[in-house]
């Protein structure tokens, strides 16, 4: 199992973009390279090991936000652009997988808020029950992924087993 974890929506200098009057290409590309191209080459490098004829899972922390149809507030461009993007590298790395290693596992996972660095700015809107300590989190993620099977190759799900649509 590879559960790829990398991630970020803000930086020193930066923060989820609320129109598009505050795309900064420099933000793009460094947001894209960690939560798009990162799991990607992670899979790259890594995915030999998910190459056999046991159950395999390669999992990457993804987020609700990367659901084009779900996208119902704008803004995030940088964010919810790359995990979009990430989601389609799920599928399609998915698919080469599956040919090589038919118990293969390729999903992307949606945490939930979880009380980390990444979510700080952001949880004075978060229910106290729907905010995850790092170890609920895990706890959850790990329950989903032991729940899947190789038919759910290439899906995005959150933290409590539902499907998030593409």
């Amino acid at each position: 199992m590879i559960i790829n974890v990398a991630g970020v929506l803000h930086g020193e200098d930066f923060g989820p973009e609320k129109r598009l009057s505050q795309i900064r290409p420099e933000v793009l590309k460094t947001v894209f390279e960690v939560n798009a191209f990162g799991p990607l080459i992670v899979a790259k490098h890594f995915s030999s090991f998910l190459r056999h004829d046991e159950r395999s899972v390669f999992a990457s922390l993804s987020a609700r936000v990367g659901s084009i149809s779900d996208n119902r507030l704008g803004g995030w461009y940088a964010y919810r652009g790359s995990k979009a993007a990430q989601n389609m590298f799920t599928k399609t790395l998915s698919i080469e997988l599956g040919r090589l290693a038919p118990n293969a596992i390729v999903v992307g996972l949606h945490p939930g808020t979880v009380d980390t660095g990444l979510s700080k700015p952001f949880q004075g809107s978060v229910p106290r029950d729907k905010l995850f300590s790092t170890e609920q989190s895990v706890g959850h993620l790990l329950a989903v992924i032991d729940g899947l099977t190789a038919q759910d190759s290439g899906k995005v799900f959150a933290w409590d087993g539902s499907e998030i649509p593409p």
